[in-house]
């Protein structure tokens, strides 16, 4: 690779780890054309998934400030820049692997930290920020509602001219404000927050569309 092009391929991998929510490293050994077209179908177009030279991706990796290890670049490699949810892309890759077990998930970078690929297959298995969000939107809609009748029955009290005691402000928290809260907040955090529901086993792997 001449060297205008090596450092033009270079600046865009340095771009492409810092813009990525996650970093996934694969081995594609085995892969023919057809199925690495199906793999990046199934990861969406918020995913960029690249073959790339082990040396520019060190070097990359270097002047981005990602930590990799160098033992994830050996053989050969191609990227996964998730730059929308990570555990979406997780499940996607986990399911493509299941069925392609020629492809190997490596190990990669989460949320600014070296993650192992038993660890991307961990998170794989956890719900999607988009089900968390619903999830804790419906439980405030609900508490919301309980803290109305309260009131409601509070109201009616006074009315009739009996004592009420002397309530503690109430702060505003609507689905909206909580919603926007938890879009700053990791997803580790919110999925340990988030109320507990059993789910079937059949939803926590999808087949990619």
């Amino acid at each position: 690779m001449a060297r205008p092009e090596k450092t033009a391929a270079v600046a865009e991998l340095v771009e492409d780890f810092k813009s990525a929510q996650a970093t996934i490293l694969t081995e594609y050994r085995g892969l023919t054309v057809t199925l690495m077209k199906e793999l990046r179908r199934s990861l969406g177009g918020e995913t960029k998934y690249s073959v790339v030279k082990n040396t520019l991706t060190k070097i990359a990796a270097k002047d981005a400030g990602v930590d990799i290890d160098d033992s994830l670049l050996a053989g050969p490699s191609a990227l996964a820049f998730i730059k929308g949810d990570p555990i979406a892309a997780a499940k996607s890759l986990k399911t493509f692997q299941k069925e392609n077990p020629a492809l190997v998930i490596k190990g990669g970078i989460y949320e600014g930290k070296r993650v192992s690929a038993e660890e991307i297959m961990k998170l794989a298995d956890l719900e999607s920020r988009e089900v968390l969000l619903s999830k804790l939107a419906g439980a405030m809609k609900a508490s919301m509602a309980k803290a109305a009748q309260v009131f409601d029955a509070l109201r009616i009290k006074m009315e009739s001219g009996a004592p009420a005691a002397e309530a503690a402000p109430v702060a505003e928290a609507t689905p909206e404000v909580v919603a926007e809260a938890i879009a700053q907040t990791p997803v580790a955090e919110v999925a340990a927050e988030a109320p507990a529901e059993a789910t079937p086993e059949s939803t926590t792997e999808s087949t990619p569309e």
